[in-house]
């Protein structure tokens, strides 16, 4: 979860003000939501491959879980252009050429292939990787979030809305964009079936995780917009090393922008991963190209991943011209949009699947109603334009589950 999102949500909630502290608490009660939703269903189906995929084709089909599938990895591959993106947009720090947006593109393309290249590896390594990026990420913002709440200054908050939307708009605007943040809730899920003790080591990792993600934005944003001025923030390509910069010098712009660039890289590193792993299950099941299904020596889903990065390079190259973090954004929400359709799936299966367990089980059918009325709310929020998109992109999948469906059934007869 902790990743580009946090990095440059700042810059991007801006225009809107103090309001949008409002959104993040929203976003985190639907990422509790969702989290206990996807903990409930490892503890219902454990030992399963494709986590939102796996779950729903389960609990309500196999079109369903298609749709899932197919939403989740347009998804992904978005989710890694916005990471790469962002990751340039602290790299600028270092090397300020790459305001060049030519620059800027093959060094996004450049971490994309590198990170592919570690997912054709073992999965012990790429574990090493996000562990390592992990530790590294998350010690800058604790500090920022620590030591920052000195330097707030008031004013900075004085003007609630700045956006010129009604309230009620702009709280939507600003919970559909921070739940881009929270997304990989569920990620625990998609390998469950490689993890010991999944039933229970999935839903107490996913709810654990996601509450301690909470603590860590809520706070670290409430520092930065207290820092920096709306209207210098609203510019900012790295707002957590300029936030630095203000009270602890030059020097400590540069480490905290070298802890954004790890947690970028250890975000892209766990996406790339999962990008090989949604496709490759639904494959398995006969509802995906064979060729997301072949792995190499290393048990990796090689050209399933080589396949999605090159469709992240394409996304991430289209809407770098109109400015980074109108880029990020863009990207962001079609990521946030696409996913929400296999979270709200997700969540109406898991009402399906409780149905043959023994007892009521009232707190989990709570949970999942609230749970699907967050979701599509969040999807009405996401905007027209980001809807249209999001729509196009499903829409582009169903021929290929009608090709695949009648390719099977020729295989069977």
């Amino acid at each position: 979860m902790v990743g580009s999102g946090i990095f440059l949500l700042p810059a991007t909630l801006a225009l809107y003000g103090s309001i949008s502290l409002v959104g993040w608490v929203f976003a985190s009660i639907g990422a509790i939501l969702l989290a206990i939703v996807f903990g409930s269903l490892g503890k219902v189906a454990p030992n399963i491959t494709g986590g939102p995929y796996a779950y729903t084709r389960l609990g309500l089909g196999i079109f369903p879980g298609y749709l899932v599938a197919w939403g989740y990895w347009v998804s992904i591959w978005c989710t890694n252009a916005a990471i790469a993106v962002a990751l340039v947009g602290y790299l600028e720090v270092f090397f300020p050429f790459l305001n060049n947006t030519t620059y800027a593109i093959l060094t996004g393309l450049a971490v994309i292939w590198l990170f592919t290249w570690i997912n054709s590896k073992p999965l012990n390594t790429v574990a090493i990787v996000q562990i390592v990026t992990t530790v590294l990420k998350v010690t800058p913002i604790f500090l920022i979030a620590i030591f920052g709440y000195f330097y707030i200054e008031s004013g900075n908050f004085r003007v609630p809305n700045l956006s010129g939307e009604s309230n009620l708009s702009s709280i939507t605007i600003t919970t559909t964009a921070t739940l881009f943040a929270f997304l990989g809730m569920e990620s625990a899920t998609i390998t469950s079936s490689k993890i010991e003790n999944a039933h229970t080591t999935v839903r107490n990792s996913t709810i654990a995780g996601t509450f301690f993600t909470i603590a860590i934005y809520i706070t670290s944003s409430i520092v930065i917009m207290g820092i920096i001025p709306q209207v210098d923030l609203v510019n900012s390509n790295a707002p957590f090393a300029d936030a630095a910069a203000l009270f602890w010098g030059d020097l400590a712009k540069y480490i905290v922008a070298g802890g954004a660039v790890i947690a970028t890289l250890g975000a892209l590193n766990g996406w790339i991963l999962i990008q090989g792993q949604v496709p490759m299950a639904a494959a398995n099941d006969n509802l995906f190209p064979k060729l997301f299904g072949k792995t190499n020596k290393n048990d990796s889903p090689i050209i399933g991943i080589i396949l999605s990065s090159s469709l992240a390079s394409l996304v991430m190259g289209l809407n770098f011209s109109d400015g980074l973090v109108q880029a990020f954004t863009f990207m962001m929400n079609l990521s946030t949009l696409s996913v929400l359709t296999p979270y709200l799936l997700s969540s109406i299966s898991l009402l399906v699947l409780i149905k043959s367990l023994a007892g009521d089980h009232l707190k989990e059918k709570i949970i999942s109603y609230l749970a699907i009325i967050f979701c599509v709310w969040v999807i009405f929020g996401s905007g027209i334009k980001i809807i249209l998109w999001g729509l196009t992109l499903l829409i582009l999948g169903i021929p290929l589950y009608f090709l695949l469906n009648k390719e099977n059934n020729k295989i069977t007869k």
